[in-house]
């Protein structure tokens, strides 16, 4: 307030006597100067506040297809309504970092780049108000974990937690979603991965090139960047088995046909194209190959990931810091997500950049799957083995 030059009374405050009532305060804010005053309000709005009188939201056109008014309202992952009208409407699709566009007489969040010329575009703060995420009333594994970062954290029953979030996820008809890096593989979790998938309890799948080509590479040849998954030992040769991975893949046209001639038989895109879950690939400039399943243009593989997220309850940003970043920001804050790293700060990364509904878990992939299969009784290997695959040369 002091920094606003403003004063404030607080003429009503009463407080819930039980967890389950509300409480409720009204504020009444004073300001002389009317621009920092107008941020204050915006501020105050953000938190959750909202002004008695408010006025209907205000819109302006879409000057051009993809460009925003200049003082459009910029989103945030909470849930969010506008007033039209004189009536409070939620918001379609929270996320962070968009716009809201009145369409059809709806509001809905929409990518800067996905407006079209004209559309009328919410401008201001007026008219806004957002629903913070309320402090759970029980101690749960999303409150514990949050209050700090910790290689030293118990984690049994941190995952024991986590698997009960994944199936009150799956009961509720949501979607588990792993975002995933190659790690996974490299570290040899990639069977509990697989067996997840296998058994229901992950559901959606996003990734890069390398996690889909090193996974496949592992049933090609046994190896992860050329290193054997049995002994940890490089292989002779074995650095190029990504790119003649790559090279088998698109010879077949894609993962599926390698699936459908025989010649891909079991791990993780294996089994997520098997049981059919949707799959987004992204690509980077860093790519090899990339693999013809592979979306190149990044806001093509945002469209397809944002087609996906609404379905999504549980998200598990599993050894992946980019990725995780990019996908973190499409979620609303409704959406539980587990970060999981062996680097701590790539753990905080996410929640520092604005997902702050975000648990860190500083650890390997495999000790985090291979407790999480635990905890949900998943077996890893498959119920009727398929033919092995085998170390091709």
């Amino acid at each position: 307030m002091a920094d606003a030059d403003a004063e404030y009374t607080i003429d009503v405050f009463d407080v819930g006597h039980t967890k389950a009532d509300p409480s409720y305060a009204r504020v009444t804010v004073f300001g002389l100067d009317p621009e920092p005053f107008a941020a204050l309000l915006d501020d105050l709005r953000a938190t959750g506040a909202t002004v008695l009188e408010d006025a209907d939201a205000r819109s302006e056109p879409a000057p051009a297809g993809g460009v925003l008014p200049e003082d459009f309202y910029a989103t945030t992952n909470l849930e969010t309504e506008v007033r039209l009208r004189g009536e409070w409407v939620p918001v379609a699709l929270p996320e962070m970092d968009c716009a809201i566009v009145v369409r059809d007489g709806r509001p809905i969040t929409l990518a800067g780049y996905d407006v079209r010329a004209g559309e009328a575009v919410v401008v201001g703060h007026e008219g806004v108000r957002v629903k913070p995420l309320e402090r759970p009333r029980s101690r749960a594994v999303f409150e514990f974990m949050s209050s700090a970062v910790s290689s030293e954290k118990p984690k049994e029953s941190l995952v024991a937690e986590i698997a009960r979030e994944l199936r009150a996820c799956l009961d509720g008809g949501k979607r588990v979603l792993v975002v995933g890096g190659p790690a996974i593989v490299h570290t040899g979790a990639a069977r509990y991965l697989a067996a997840l998938i296998r058994e229901g309890y992950v559901n959606a799948l996003f990734a890069g090139n390398a996690l889909a080509v090193h996974d496949i590479e592992s049933q090609f040849f046994g190896t992860s960047l050329g290193v054997d998954l049995d002994n940890a030992y490089p292989v002779e040769h074995g650095h190029v088995h990504h790119l003649r991975t790559v090279n088998r893949v698109r010879t077949f046209g894609g993962i599926q046909a390698a699936i459908d001639r025989g010649a891909l038989r079991g791990g993780i895109m294996y089994e997520a194209y098997r049981t059919g879950i949707p799959v987004v690939l992204a690509g980077s400039i860093r790519d090899d190959g990339p693999l013809p399943d592979v979306i190149t243009d990044v806001m093509d593989a945002q469209k397809a990931m944002r087609t996906v997220v609404p379905e999504v309850g549980v998200a598990l940003m599993i050894c992946t810091l980019l990725h995780s970043i990019a996908v973190g920001n499409m979620l609303p804050a409704s959406v539980r997500v587990v970060n999981v790293d062996i680097n701590p700060a790539s753990v905080t990364k996410l929640s520092d950049r604005g997902s702050f509904q975000t648990i860190g878990l500083v650890t390997d992939a495999a000790a985090f799957l291979r407790e999480l299969c635990a905890a949900l009784k998943v077996s890893v290997e498959p119920p009727s083995p398929a033919s092995p695959a085998g170390k091709l040369a």
